[in-house]
């Protein structure tokens, strides 16, 4: 059985995380971490959920990693760094679902995973990760004459734009069509913008409510469209696809992995 760390417990990702794992007979609460302060500390984790389950939420990373196999992080950059280090050091695996980390930021996250296994992946949907596979099969075909956007909708809270998935959907296109999405992106237009450059990729970005995740690319060509769209409704497909990320660490000393290599999409 699985020791699992959920980091960030206190938050959405945090709650769903939590009851996907009480709800999993193969794995087992080892931690709930929350950040320092929070009203959540010494609390049972599994109160939210109407039955206590003996956990509870902590500040205390170092104890916490004790005796874990995985740690499972949605927070934000800065805190995930500190737990990569943490993890680093204690020999823990991770499971990281944080976005909008800088190139230096994922330089660290490629550097620890030579000596603890991490999967890391902006979106762990399995819904999300086919429609990459099927990005990059369409962006082949639809080499010539079809214009690509894509064009992604989250909550109010959401603090990146655009979100981990628009840019792994983007770059998933590019890479088809054998291009550069740091040289082809555009990421917003106002004013007298010219005629499309037939080379770009577009992004449009829309932030209200409680929206989950919704996100299409679309292929415009002459006389039809294309439109391949994933939407998610509840956290709790990002949380079951974390937790089958952390079920494929088992076993592995280290490595760099994406949601692909744990649905063998890749």
């Amino acid at each position: 059985m699985l020791n699992i760390v959920i980091a960030g417990s206190s938050g959405r990702m945090g709650h769903a995380l939590l009851e996907a794992t009480l709800g999993d007979a193969d794995l087992q609460l080892h931690a709930a971490i929350d950040r320092e302060g929070s009203p959540q500390l010494g609390r049972d984790a599994g109160e939210l959920f109407g039955a206590a389950c003996g956990v509870k939420v902590s500040d205390d990373l170092a104890a916490a990693l004790q005796d874990a196999h995985v740690l499972v992080d949605f927070t934000r950059p800065e805190a995930s760094l500190a737990y990569l280090e943490a993890c680093r050091k204690a020999g823990v695996g991770m499971v990281i679902g944080t976005t909008g980390f800088s190139p230096a930021q994922k330089e660290l996250i490629a550097a620890a995973a030579r000596e603890i296994p991490i999967v890391f992946a902006p979106n762990m949907s399995v819904g999300v990760n086919l429609l990459i596979n099927l990005v990059q099969a369409a962006a082949k075909v639809l080499a010539e004459g079809y214009d690509i956007e894509i064009i992604e909708a989250h909550h109010r809270h959401k603090v990146d734009a655009p979100s981990g998935t628009a840019l792994r959907l983007g770059e998933a296109a590019a890479a088809a069509l054998g291009r550069d999405l740091d040289s082809c992106a555009v990421y917003g237009r106002e004013g007298v913008t010219g005629e499309r450059d037939p080379s770009t990729i577009g992004f449009a970005t829309v932030r209200g409510g409680d929206v989950v995740g919704d996100h299409t690319v679309l292929f415009a060509g002459i006389g039809e469209r294309i439109e391949l769209t994933h939407k998610a409704s509840s956290r709790a497909t990002f949380a079951l696809g974390a937790l089958r990320a952390a079920k494929f660490l088992e076993g592995k000393q280290s490595g760099l992995f994406d949601m692909r290599d744990v649905l063998s999409l890749s």
